[in-house]
């Protein structure tokens, strides 16, 4: 009997070890503890045996069955191991995998028109600053020559923040958030000797909201101070501008006289235009569009941030990014710009590796 039990041992310990899956171990089991199985078999036998064989043999049958039972649930848990691990490795998400094209973002106009200005402006020599958005009254009015009472002081133009309390200078003392990037440009003449050329552009702030405002919009400006600096330098260097960024090597530009706090004289740049049939056209026709403002710097500014009028003089120029952006791709409405409505950026967007260039920021 023992020999027989130790036989059938090794039979099903066989028998189970080459089940690599789970539905064959299941048929190894039925055919060991099922209840037509071998263990099952030779527990049936018992009954013919004399009391004594009978509980002998009945231990050893239920050490076997243990044996079996422990043997298979360990088998099953390595398969089921393998069976998972198998699993998760068909299943694998790769998300290493691109964006799907539809996914793909743009470059804002804005970003775009000011990598072209930057681009344009740094062929010519030009240097990049930057200044604070939030301003005090002498760096965003005094310094500029805005007298006291001018309109662009009024509350319904400039956002005025609460005042600082640890100053004794009231101009200093009040806070705004800046109107222009003018700003910047006088924090440049203070802070470094002439001569230099430089270009500022950030947002600017303003209490108004229709077509062609908006409370938050953007500037661009350019200073230059040398000695023998004039008139003709600045025509000069805005047609160069003009005739680079609207892509037309023949555009026609003129200087109307105008007048602003901080130049002397001042003047609105227009360019060469069509209106023929409804339709805007750039550089054709005998028409003229205003796109910036410019003049020499007035004495009273470069005195104000100490440098000599007698010795050195030069021009400065502001435009709105948004207005100079709206007339070269044809965007209609400035609030546009800012609504952050996912198909006009599709639309109006750039590539990414759409670079700018001197010549046009080509779309």
């Amino acid at each position: 009997m023992t020999q027989n039990i130790a036989q059938l041992k090794d039979e099903l310990t066989g028998l189970i070890s080459a089940a690599n899956d789970l539905a064959k171990l299941e048929e190894a089991r039925v055919t060991a503890l099922g209840k037509k199985g071998r263990i099952t078999d030779l527990m049936k036998s018992l009954g013919d045996m004399a009391p004594e064989d009978r509980k002998n043999f009945g231990a050893a049958i239920n050490a076997l069955k243990e044996e079996v039972s422990a043997l298979i649930e360990k088998q099953e848990s390595g398969l089921k191991k393998q069976a998972m691990s198998e699993k998760l490795a068909n299943e694998t998400i790769d998300i290493t995998l691109p964006l799907r094209p539809e996914a793909r973002g743009t470059i804002h106009p804005i970003s775009q028109t000011m990598d072209e200005l930057i681009s344009i402006f740094g062929s010519m020599g030009f240097e990049l600053d930057e200044g604070p958005d939030i301003e005090d009254d002498w760096h965003n009015f005094t310094a500029l020559n805005f007298p006291a009472g001018h309109p662009a002081r009024e509350m319904h133009d400039t956002f005025y923040l609460p005042d600082d309390t640890d100053e004794k200078d009231e101009t200093r003392r009040k806070k705004v958030l800046r109107t222009h990037t003018s700003t910047v440009q006088i924090r440049h003449m203070m802070g470094k000797q002439p001569p230099f050329r430089m270009i500022c552009m950030g947002r600017t702030y303003r209490s108004d909201y229709d077509m062609t405002h908006t409370p938050v919009f953007h500037q661009m400006e350019g200073l230059v101070i040398d000695k023998d600096i004039n008139m003709g330098h600045l025509k000069g260097c805005l047609l160069d501008f003009c005739r680079a960024y609207f892509e037309k090597p023949d555009l026609k530009i003129r200087l109307r006289p105008s007048f602003f706090p901080f130049t002397e004289p001042s003047a609105e740049v227009d360019i060469g235009c069509s209106r023929k049939g409804g339709e805007l056209k750039i550089g054709e026709g005998d028409d003229w569009l205003e796109i910036l403002g410019c003049g020499m710097v007035h004495p009273n500014v470069l005195k104000n941030c100490g440098i000599d009028p007698n010795e050195y003089q030069g021009f400065a120029f502001g435009m709105g990014i948004e207005r100079i952006a709206m007339l070269k791709y044809g965007i209609p409405d400035l609030r546009t710009f800012f609504e952050s409505d996912v198909r006009w950026l599709e639309h109006y967007g750039f590539d990414a590796l759409d670079r700018p260039n001197r010549a046009t920021g080509s779309k």
